[in-house]
């Protein structure tokens, strides 16, 4: 959706200041929020796409003040309550006041690296060849998102370069609403001055994944 999650490109927020602290997590905290997003197993109609548009819904000010493990904390607590697991009270006490859904042993440590370091293969059999090749000049469609889509507002109307076609995968702007329905994804490549003129960056490209309902 168009929020303030989607700051590609705009102006007025300062210079990007790299952090010099490489660690992954700066406190004891932030690797258990993680800890708990891999191991937790959701309920049925959850998908990182569903994640993501409900963490895109968090107030401006909130979403550009809470660190980012807190947002997740706050997603998750958000996506419990909205399925009818837990209560706002349960959640604020940390105290059950009714059974377990079911009851299993907690993931252990080395089953999180485990599933962490797990690759899977998300791709979809293809309805159809793809209508773009590798070398093909494309433009993006102009279009707002009232829910939650893959393509940023600073390519939206530009022309770019089909880089490469990928197969066909589930379209995170109807995986978001438990719509599975699969297209063709590609890599298209844009000319960063084609972005940003100002810049002036005449040998820069920046790439994109982009499914073919973005592209003409």
């Amino acid at each position: 959706m168009d929020g303030v999650h989607d700051l590609g490109g705009i102006q007025g927020f300062g210079p990007v200041n790299p952090d010099k602290d490489e660690r992954p997590f700066k406190a004891t905290w932030e690797g258990r929020m993680w800890g708990i997003n891999k191991g937790i197993s959701g309920v049925p109609g959850w998908s990182i796409d569903w994640f993501r548009h409900v963490r895109e819904l968090i107030e401006p000010v909130d979403y550009l003040t809470r660190p980012y493990f807190d947002q997740w904390a706050q997603t998750y607590g958000a996506m419990l309550v909205d399925s009818g697991v837990v209560t706002i009270e349960e959640l604020a006490t940390g105290i059950s006041a009714r059974p377990a859904l079911e009851r299993r042993p907690p993931m252990q440590a080395s089953a999180v690296a485990a599933a962490a370091r797990s690759i899977k293969d998300f791709s979809r059999a293809a309805n159809a060849a793809p209508r773009f090749l590798a070398g093909d000049i494309v433009t993006t469609r102009s279009m707002g998102a009232a829910g939650h889509t893959r393509m940023p507002r600073y390519v939206r109307g530009r022309r770019g370069r089909v880089h490469a076609c990928h197969g066909a995968f589930l379209v995170a702007d109807e995986s978001a609403f438990g719509r599975e329905i699969a297209e063709p994804l590609y890599t298209v490549g844009f000319l960063a001055t084609d972005l940003w003129p100002e810049t002036g960056a005449r040998n820069d490209r920046v790439f994109v994944d982009l499914w073919e309902r973005y592209l003409e």
